[in-house]
């Protein structure tokens, strides 16, 4: 949680406190571009110009949301202006994986594809249920944080999120099935 003392200092042309508070919101940004945009270097670029975003309008911040609300939504338009933007390309990464303790390597193995396949089941969401999802559920927002950051009322959020579990849970049984996503 970013003190309210540190925004106003930020806001008020303290470069120092400024630059504390971009360093305190830079973790939760980069994730919810990275799990939007499901690409490490769109989701860097995407953060970077929403860091840059809330550098130059925190003076347009006010009180009337949470900061974290605000931050979020300037994330969450960059990330769909630049998905809008971007062609459908494939990108195959490696992973490295590290195995330590007791944990099996099978243990491992298959807690790394499940979490590829909820990925992919997330990736093939249509953007508006993608979207509240990764805030829900990457980003721990409430509902009403949710309809904040996305300007949407409080109903259509909770709308898009039971219709995303419903398509997600369809997509993840028809893939234990033995169907591909």
């Amino acid at each position: 949680m970013v003190e309210q003392e540190l925004i106003r200092a930020a806001q008020s042309g303290d470069r120092d406190a400024l630059i504390t508070l971009l360093r305190e919101i830079e973790p939760a940004v980069y994730k919810t571009a990275y799990y939007t945009l499901n690409n490490e270097q769109d989701a860097m670029d995407a953060a970077q110009e929403a860091l840059i975003r809330i550098y130059t309008k925190i003076g347009s911040y006010e009180e009337k949301a949470q900061f974290k609300t605000w931050v979020q939504r300037i994330v969450t338009n960059i990330c769909i202006d630049k998905f809008r933007r971007a062609k459908p390309t494939v990108s195959i990464e490696e992973h490295e994986m590290v195995f330590e303790g007791s944990e099996s390597v099978e243990g491992e193995v298959m807690r790394a594809y499940t979490r590829e396949d909820i990925d992919r089941a997330i990736n093939l969401l249509p953007e508006h249920h993608r979207t509240v999802v990764i805030l829900r559920y990457v980003q721990d927002m409430s509902y009403n944080e949710i309809a904040d950051s996305l300007e949407l009322p409080l109903n259509t959020v909770k709308s898009y999120l039971f219709r995303a579990r419903g398509q997600l849970q369809q997509l993840l049984g028809d893939y234990q099935k033995g169907g591909a996503l």
